[in-house]
């Protein structure tokens, strides 16, 4: 599955790169937004196949960046996972149409089975 480039979409610093690296040593492209209008103009820049985003986040929320994707033509066909600490807003999130709710901690394998399986292969 390598040569797929997945968004990163976190506020925090840390758990972008601890991300990123897991998914790099998986031979997946990484690129990164800090906020919800990075998120959107990479979209349009870096055309990935797959973006993980985050809830909480300044600017713009995870919430309310997952609407604007889905309002963009390039946003509508890419997969989503929600990753983070709010295991609350699953259900919400599971209405919206994302393709996974990860709630953070996270299981290193267990993550990188669910980005295979929103990928639409299989780890």
């Amino acid at each position: 599955m390598s040569g797929k480039k997945i968004l990163i979409v976190d506020d925090d610093p840390e758990m972008i790169e601890l991300v990123k690296t897991r998914l790099e040593a998986n031979a997946y492209e990484v690129v990164t937004a800090a906020d919800g209008l990075e998120a959107l103009e990479k979209v349009d820049k870096e055309n990935p196949d797959l973006i993980i985003l985050d809830i909480k986040m300044a600017k713009v929320d995870g919430y309310t960046t997952l609407h604007r994707l889905k309002d963009k033509e390039k946003g509508k066909s890419i997969p989503v996972i929600i990753l983070t600490g709010y295991d609350k807003m699953k259900d919400l999130f599971e209405l919206e149409g994302v393709s996974d709710y990860i709630v953070k901690p996270f299981d290193d394998q267990d993550f990188l089975l669910r980005v295979a399986k929103a990928l639409g292969g299989t780890a």
